[in-house]
């Protein structure tokens, strides 16, 4: 892995997002969208096999983005892998773009599926890894999802689909930043350890520092087991990057004003 590449995606992405936040005059997912940076920049930069001028190509990865609201987060790094351009991006959230606050399925733009609803991606990415597997085609299928979305009821009947069906293709990560749109996770429902709930449905789960590229990098290469599906805890700040967001459930969904933009395009030149 070249970690500075992947460092200078990340950086760039964070920009993008403030950036974007800010023209497009509307209040967006900011919080989950920054939290979850480093794991799409880890995933883009280092991971995933794909052609970023052939985002059809049969033989690539799939990525689904199972928190949909993250989507900042998500066409950031689409950008950054050159598989959207400058032009595209900047139509966020306009009328008639493809680019709109949640997920819509093009796989031209290298977007893999449709969200709306929480808790459905980890259905789709067992049923993506099912057909991989009865094809038996190499690819592998990385499914997004945040720790409030897993409250979900789906969200446990694919964990444990995915396990009986022996899917070691398929690998979940949860941006586990320990809050959602109403709170503080745990005041809501408490995990517990989180990583030993997927452990005992029958996954290989491992948790890192989700904002340590080579932890997260570490986490998706190695240590795979045959016939296990894999989860990656990814612990993670809220509104990574800029001090007043970060773990401010405000942040949750807002709109960045002039001096919100201003302020905290200072704190990362200062960085």
């Amino acid at each position: 892995m070249d970690e500075q590449k992947v460092i200078n995606m990340a950086k760039m992405m964070r920009r993008k997002i403030l950036d974007i936040s800010h023209t497009c005059n509307l209040s967006a997912h900011l919080g989950g969208g920054l939290s979850m940076v480093d794991i799409t920049a880890t995933l883009y930069g280092a991971v995933l096999r794909y052609e970023k001028h052939n985002p059809a190509w049969e033989g690539r990865d799939r990525f689904i983005l199972s928190k949909g609201h993250g989507v900042l987060g998500f066409f950031s790094a689409l950008l950054a892998a050159e598989i959207i351009t400058e032009e595209q991006f900047a139509s966020f959230q306009t009328n008639g773009s493809d680019l709109i606050a949640h997920p819509v399925m093009n796989i031209p733009l290298g977007i893999e599926s449709s969200n709306g609803s929480l808790g459905q991606g980890l259905s789709l990415g067992v049923g993506l890894a099912m057909a991989a597997k009865r094809k038996g085609m190499k690819h592998k299928i990385y499914v997004l999802l945040g720790d409030g979305e897993c409250n979900e009821g789906a969200v446990w009947e694919a964990i444990m689909s995915a396990a009986q069906l022996k899917l070691d293709n398929l690998v979940a990560i949860v941006d586990y930043n320990k809050h959602q749109s109403d709170g503080e996770g745990k005041s809501i429902i408490d995990f517990g350890n989180f990583g030993e709930k997927w452990a005992c449905f029958g996954w290989n789960a491992c948790s890192v520092d989700g904002h340590s590229i080579p932890d997260l990098y570490n986490a998706f290469v190695d240590g795979n087991i045959e016939n296990k599906p894999k989860v990656v805890i990814a612990h993670t700040i809220k509104g990574k990057g800029v001090s007043f967001m970060e773990n401010k459930n405000e942040w949750h969904h807002n709109r960045l004003t002039k001096a919100h933009y201003e302020r905290a395009l200072q704190e990362m030149e200062e960085v």
